[in-house]
């Protein structure tokens, strides 16, 4: 049995945003590709930030992409364990009491320590710079830095993945180590995602939450695979991963020490690939559950119409709307063709015997070259006035699922305001 076991440590003082999510990818496809463990740890110790939602979000975000854990823990049940392990820092004298809360003694000796990161390779740090921590708060409760590294050593973490914010931490979790005579696990800091200014990533600029970006009509499947490209190279030039193959190719060595760029406008394309990818079945059920204002059966007839021309599940009510709703006279662009050529279309297409999408191509085509207009013209006329937009699915397809009866009834309630 592999003895990777790794673990994502939120605190449940918000709705994890994107960077932070990356974090509990990167553990869970190394877990996956070793055999190992991956741990979703809460360290709810700070009591005074505390959002009382946040843990019902964090799980929600990490089911949301499949990243399921193995094992879960909360550090504020875990409070026996820290009092015990202060007790024999207390036994060797390595803190001191504090108007209620407990330090850990740092030797104002200089002493180098040091490690090898996984992404950053050797690093080191003089004891000197550090001042004595707390590592008890007066309030009973741990801090940060004393009940991650009780909970690591407890939990036989073996590599820890985080944010290479941490890194400065790291020396004081060292000394603990060392105190308690610990072995301490491997430390792998991953390198931050910057915004296109290459500053900290802003909410503006995409710092969102995952359960935000399916809002928007994100895919999990695009996100999962945009986010593991976000520091991580695979062996190859391919692109398009699922989270099971991004669990076989996954692994540290691959792992960027220079901080990844977000684009917002590769994630779309990713989005767009995975839509793309979907049979019409699965495509036609994503729009039906995140459109529950339109009529399912509606859905299901013309929904496939649309697949190759949205980026976004959202983008689909700006192109299918018109096959749930007739547009306003107001909002139809401008129509280049004149309502007497409107109505000699409305007239072939009542008097056709089929209205299926070749026929509509060739009564249309029959129009122009008999009434001696711009078949484009004529194309992006009926296209405007039926679905008030310049953009819509295939036409000739779009008609035959909206039907002679609407058509017609759009086309003569064009001519007829425009006649007034």
């Amino acid at each position: 049995m592999s003895s990777v076991r790794v673990r994502y440590a939120p605190s449940p003082t918000g709705i994890p945003h994107i960077g932070n999510i990356r974090t509990a990818l990167f553990n869970f496809l190394f877990a996956k590709n070793q055999n190992g463990r991956f741990i979703l740890r809460i360290e709810d110790t700070d009591q005074n930030r505390l959002v009382a939602e946040s843990i019902a979000k964090i799980k929600e975000s990490l089911e949301a992409l499949g990243l399921c854990w193995d094992e879960f823990c909360q550090q504020s049940d875990r409070l026996p364990l820290y009092n015990k392990c202060l007790d024999e820092l207390k036994q060797k004298d390595w803190v001191w009491e504090d108007e209620g809360a407990w330090r850990f003694k740092v030797s104002r000796k200089s002493v180098k320590i040091d490690w090898d990161d996984v992404v950053h390779g050797h690093v080191e740090f003089a004891s000197d710079v550090i001042e004595d921590f707390v590592i008890m708060k007066s309030d009973g409760f741990p801090t940060y830095h004393f009940a991650s590294v009780v909970d690591d050593h407890d939990m036989k973490i073996s590599h820890v993945l985080r944010g290479d914010e941490w890194i400065s931490s790291t020396p004081k979790h060292l000394l603990l180590y060392e105190a308690f005579g610990w072995s301490p696990p491997l430390f792998v800091h991953l390198s931050p995602i910057l915004g296109a200014n290459k500053k900290k990533l802003s909410k503006r600029e995409g710092a969102r939450s995952v359960l935000e970006y399916i809002d928007e009509g994100y895919l999990p499947e695009a996100i999962v695979n945009f986010l593991a490209l976000l520091g991580w190279a695979p062996k190859d030039d391919r692109e398009i991963f699922s989270l099971d193959e991004l669990s076989r190719e996954f692994s540290l060595d691959r792992l960027n020490k220079n901080s990844p760029i977000f684009n917002i406008e590769k994630l779309k394309w990713f989005n767009g690939r995975w839509i793309r990818k979907l049979s019409q079945k699965e495509y036609t059920e994503r729009m039906q559950a995140y459109w529950p204002k339109y009529d399912s059966n509606i859905t299901t007839s013309v929904a496939y119409l649309t697949q190759d021309r949205v980026s976004t599940l959202a983008e689909y009510s700006k192109i299918a709307d018109f096959f749930y709703n007739s547009p306003k006279f107001e909002d139809i662009p401008p129509v280049k063709i004149s309502d007497g050529i409107i109505s000699h279309v409305a007239d072939a297409f009542y008097q056709s015997k089929s209205f299926g999408a070749a026929a509509i191509k060739d009564l249309i085509d029959q129009t122009a070259e008999q009434d001696k207009v711009d078949r484009v013209d004529l194309i992006a006329g009926i296209r405007n006035i039926i679905s008030g937009s310049t953009v819509t699915p295939p036409l000739y397809e779009s008609l035959e699922k909206l039907g002679r009866e609407e058509t017609l009834a759009r086309l003569k309630d064009y001519v007829a305001k425009k006649k007034k």
